[in-house]
């Protein structure tokens, strides 16, 4: 019985052109082969099964061939070639870093760069997995990678760059691979099922290639499973039942039960898929890739961005007729609030089938707000006015009236309790020809004989970017102008200054107990200038400002107790006269006080203070 050899060491790659989808990369090392340029350090990064290892090992073979081929390949005649395919080459030595990844490892590796190959003109060291070195590996090994011999070259390949340091990235030509494209792997399989005389069908090497996610040696374990499961006819219906997938069709009928609203239906589906044992997170991203398909396929020009086989990709193109794309944009949106809060919800199945009941009644809501919006708007019908009541001012006019009658200034009140009388018609009034009614001229509404209107304030000025920059500007003219806005009080009498006394002493009792600022504020000396004129004084700029904001009301108080309408009201700066001295200490403030108010002095003997506090 012979050894089973799996696909994936049996049809690996030994030259150039047979990598499958790395190109740009295999196009690379070729023209750097042929050009004499090659760099003392290859470094291959890339997902799991896409070549990595496959190009290193082609890449040292090709180096060390001593008849290459024209078109850059190794002619696998020579000595080394035959050594290479042989696995007795002593020029290309292969190191899993995943578990030899010490410090003693690499110092046994440099150790051995130091000799010169005996045959052959480099000697090649493959490091599989170097994300897995540790720093201090990683640290032994900078100064070799970066000054080796000139027959010495390293090809590092890793599938996580960023666990390796920046200063081994530094040292070497960085090449990505990328994910083999689904069409790739499945003209790869198809050759590889031809060669094997399989019968497979391209619906499950598509679905192989999907399953694999890229990686063609996934793909390759994958084909081997499937052939020793269903012999020599691998057919898409025994690919979905051995790889346990949830395949296009129940993804197509749940569409048309949506798109029909048939709810039970689509319940009775998630049930049968459940009872299947897939899981219910996995369905839900199906259903969003289905609608994401089926919104491509609206498109002629976006149709090739499905990864499927012809046959799948004409069902596509058919429901999509079927399907609108507010359907299909509403559903995705549903569906990706319904995914987002799938971990955090108690129970997970009725997260789920509530999203379904929404999608099964999509269409109908659709429907409804595209009738809603059809239907044009209607014109908004004033209400009727409210039956007439006999109280003063509670006499409604009907929004029919475009114009007001002509009023009367004055309504007697015996008038105004009375309801009003109707229309007199009498038997002749048919006979008689109509008469256009002339307009009236819209008379101004004035205020009926006895009601007394309180008087209206006029609204204030608003601040403009004058008054913005120069503040105090702005509230001695607001100031100004609430002053000429207020109410007269009284008549035009000289000040009674007993009067005046009194008052003013009030206001500061007053505000002592409300505000202790403004009562330090008013608190200060004052006379009585010309014009019935009270000036107080002040001792600063800063005061002024506050004055000027607070007296408006003071001045608005003062004429309505004394009953005088021609009191005004100022303030002035005082200058304090100033001796030149400069109070620098605690004492020289204390002094200085002292004899402005002697009361300092007896009150620090009483309390015994000392002198310098």
């Amino acid at each position: 019985m012979e050894n089973f050899v799996v696909s994936a060491r049996k049809y690996r790659p030994t030259t150039f052109d047979s990598v499958v989808g790395q190109h740009h990369i295999t196009n690379t090392l070729k023209n750097a082969i042929s050009s004499k340029h090659l760099a003392q350090a290859f470094l291959f990064c890339g997902p799991r099964g896409v070549g990595k290892t496959t190009c290193a090992r082609i890449l040292a073979k090709t180096i060390n061939c001593q008849n290459i081929t024209p078109e850059v390949e190794a002619c696998n005649e020579c000595e080394s070639c035959r050594s290479f395919n042989s696995n007795s080459s002593f020029n290309i030595h292969e190191l899993d870093a995943a578990s030899n990844n010490s410090v003693e490892d690499i110092r046994n590796l440099v150790e051995q760069v130091r000799y010169a190959p005996q045959t052959g003109k480099y000697k090649i060291y493959i490091i599989d997995e170097v994300h897995m070195l540790s720093n201090q590996a990683f640290n032994a090994f900078l100064k070799t990678l970066e000054e080796p011999p000139s027959y010495a070259i390293f090809i590092l390949a890793t599938t996580e760059r960023h666990k390796i340091i920046p200063t081994i990235l530094s040292r070497c030509q960085i090449f990505d691979f990328n994910r083999i494209r689904i069409e790739d792997m499945v003209r790869h399989l198809g050759n590889i099922a031809t060669k094997e005389s399989i019968q497979a069908e391209p619906d499950a090497l598509h679905l192989i290639s999907q399953k694999a996610d890229g990686a063609l040696r996934d793909a390759l374990s994958i084909f081997d499973q499937m052939v020793t499961f269903s012999g020599s006819n691998v057919t898409y219906k025994s690919t979905v039942e051995n790889l346990h997938i949830l395949d296009y069709d129940y993804y197509f009928r749940l569409t048309d039960h949506l798109l029909e609203q048939n709810l039970s239906g689509s319940l009775l589906l998630f049930d049968e898929i459940l009872k299947n044992g897939f899981d219910a997170h996995n369905f839900l991203i199906g259903i969003g890739e289905h609608f994401r398909s089926l919104l491509v396929c609206k498109d002629p020009q976006t149709i090739q961005l499905l990864e499927v086989s012809d046959n799948i990709k004409a069902k596509y193109a058919e429901q999509s007729q079927k399907s609108s794309v507010s359907f299909l944009l509403s559903g995705l949106n549903l569906v990706s609030s319904c995914d987002t809060n799938y971990k955090s919800s108690k129970n997970q199945r009725l997260h789920v089938e509530l999203c379904l009941m929404k999608l099964a009644h999509l269409n109908a809501a659709l429907s409804f707000a595209a009738q809603e919006g059809s239907e044009p708007k209607k014109a908004k019908v004033a209400a009727p006015a409210p039956a007439s009541t006999g109280t003063i001012g509670a006499t409604p006019v009907p929004s029919e009236r475009l114009q007001p009658p002509h009023t009367p200034q004055h309504v007697p009140s015996e008038d105004l309790q009375q309801p009003p009388k109707p229309q007199q018609v009498t038997p002749d009034a048919h006979l008689a020809p109509p008469q256009a009614a002339a307009p009236a001229a819209p008379a101004p509404d004035k205020p009926r004989a006895g009601l007394q209107l309180p008087p209206q304030k006029k609204l204030s000025k608003l601040p403009s970017l004058k008054d913005l920059q120069n503040p105090q500007a702005a509230v001695a003219e607001v100031a100004v102008a609430e002053e000429e806005e207020d109410i007269n009080y009284g008549a035009v009498l000289p000040v009674d200054e007993a009067k005046l006394k009194t008052v003013w002493h009030a206001i500061l009792r007053r505000k002592k107990a409300e505000n202790m600022m403004e009562f330090t504020l008013l608190n200060r000396h004052y006379h009585i200038g010309p014009d019935n004129e009270i000036v107080l004084q002040l001792e600063n700029h800063v005061m002024m400002d506050q004055f000027t904001a607070l007296r408006p009301d003071i001045l608005r108080e003062l004429k309505q107790q004394l009953g005088n309408r021609s009191i005004k009201l100022r303030a002035e700066v005082i200058e304090v006269q100033d001796d030149g001295r400069k109070l620098y200490t605690s004492a020289d403030k204390f002094n200085y006080l002292a004899e402005k108010y002697p009361v300092l002095v007896d009150l620090k003997q009483r309390f015994g203070l000392d002198a310098d506090f």
